[in-house]
């Protein structure tokens, strides 16, 4: 019975095998063991340092006429580059700190239509300047977090839940609100808004459906390796990766051996004036999550084109938005291989989880993210005008006005 395993510990190449894993041992254990230990520390850290910050959730109600462009969102969105926290050995890895992130939100509740900005409590005074300045007769209120109250229970409650990549590398740009004109601050019958599509669907939710959309960013940093060996840090993802894209198209025009440069094409140009826009504006590292959630005989997947068609609204030619990861395994959009209910429903607490934390990009709810400028982002999240006549959409019913100068004291 056990002829065949005695054969096989008394074959030479066997035993030689055993013994080299054997003597490596001495070796790969203590490494592996230190690798361990400098990961948990790093987490703990990392945790012991965000128990430490306080956070407040802003809601941002807007007066009945925005007559600015998403031009002056990205002033506002500009002031969250904060790089900061991370500027040495020191910092990151002994005391544990970190970039600060960000998230701004776009939620429909009940079918009324917020605008919600997370942040730590020390720039909230900063964000508040900024949209102030660039936003007259709009109003900022810290309120509780709309996500707490809400929990999931597969017996009573329908969820899906997603993230987004992008279908082309971080460089090539989405399209923008400059592609739609909206940079010159145009009359209101003339506007057209990519967001408006979004706000509207999802001012159409009835009563009980949630939907979220979140758009976590931190200040983007050059973080990778030089792989011609220097030891300063490059940017491989972004700045590099666009210098890539373009002296690959110029290659590409040269053509091979002796033929002759072709000129450029009007595609090429185009494509090359756009990568060099792209990385010319300050960028983000950026996540976006999605979640629909509802009780179980009113939810309805059929909502969630509506969530999606408005996150790849802003698709352009060059690049757009994909739904990554999620789990819904009936949904066509994700054709997802495990059909473990139990699994799929811990993936859909773990998303809930993760966007309630407003966490993306540290342990244990990293995912990869890609790169957005400003632009992008003020495209993304704007404060639309009068063009989004969507009733439920959360507005500042009366305007303020100063009291007069002379009235009788």
């Amino acid at each position: 019975m056990f002829d065949p395993y005695i054969s096989l510990f008394s074959n030479p190449s066997f035993v030689l095998s055993f013994k080299v894993l054997y003597y490596l041992s001495y070796v790969f254990v203590p490494v592996a063991s230190c690798i361990i230990i400098w990961d948990l520390w790093l987490i703990m850290r990392r945790t012991q340092f965000s128990q430490k910050q306080t956070h407040v959730l802003l809601e941002v109600k807007l007066p009945r006429e925005v007559l600015k462009s998403p031009k002056a969102a990205e002033f506002f969105i500009t002031g969250l580059y904060q790089t900061f926290g991370e500027a040495n050995w020191y910092e990151k890895y002994w005391k544990g700190q970190t970039r600060a992130w960000f998230s701004l939100e776009i939620a429909s509740i009940d079918g009324g239509v917020h605008f919600f900005i997370w942040t730590r409590s020390s720039s909230r005074n900063q964000i508040e300047a900024n949209i102030y300045s660039q936003f007259p007769g709009i109003e900022i209120y810290e309120v509780p977090d709309y996500t707490l109250p809400i929990s999931f229970d597969p017996d009573t409650t329908g969820l899906w839940a997603t993230e987004f990549d992008l279908n082309k590398p971080d460089a090539y740009p989405i399209k923008t609100y400059v592609d739609y004109g909206l940079d010159e601050n145009p009359d209101e019958e003339f506007k057209i808004d990519p967001l408006t599509p979004l706000i509207e669907f999802l001012g159409s939710l009835d009563r009980g459906h949630h939907a979220w959309i979140q758009i976590i960013l931190r200040a983007h940093k050059a973080e990778d390796k030089d792989p011609e060996g220097d030891s300063k840090k490059v940017d491989l993802k972004w700045m590099k990766a666009a210098k890539k894209e373009i002296e690959d198209i110029i290659k590409k025009a040269k053509g091979d051996g002796d033929k002759p440069m072709r000129l450029l094409t009007k595609g090429e140009t185009e494509t090359i004036a756009a990568l060099e826009r792209s990385v010319s504006k300050l960028g983000f590292d950026v996540g976006i999550r999605a979640i629909y959630i509802a009780p179980k005989d009113v939810f309805s997947l059929s909502n969630v084109g509506g969530i999606i068609g408005g996150i790849t609204h802003f698709n352009s030619n060059l690049n757009g938005f994909k739904p990554a990861r999620g789990p819904a395994p009936k949904y066509k959009y994700f054709p997802w291989k495990d059909r473990n209910p139990n699994r799929i429903n811990r993936q859909k607490q773990r998303l809930l989880d993760a966007y309630k934390r407003r966490a993306y990009f540290y342990r244990p709810y990293r995912k990869p993210h890609f790169v957005l400028n400003t632009e992008e982002l003020a495209t993304m999240y704007h404060f639309p005008g009068g063009v989004s006549t969507t009733p439920t959409f959360s507005r500042i019913e009366s305007r303020k006005v100063e009291a007069p100068s002379n009235l009788p004291i």
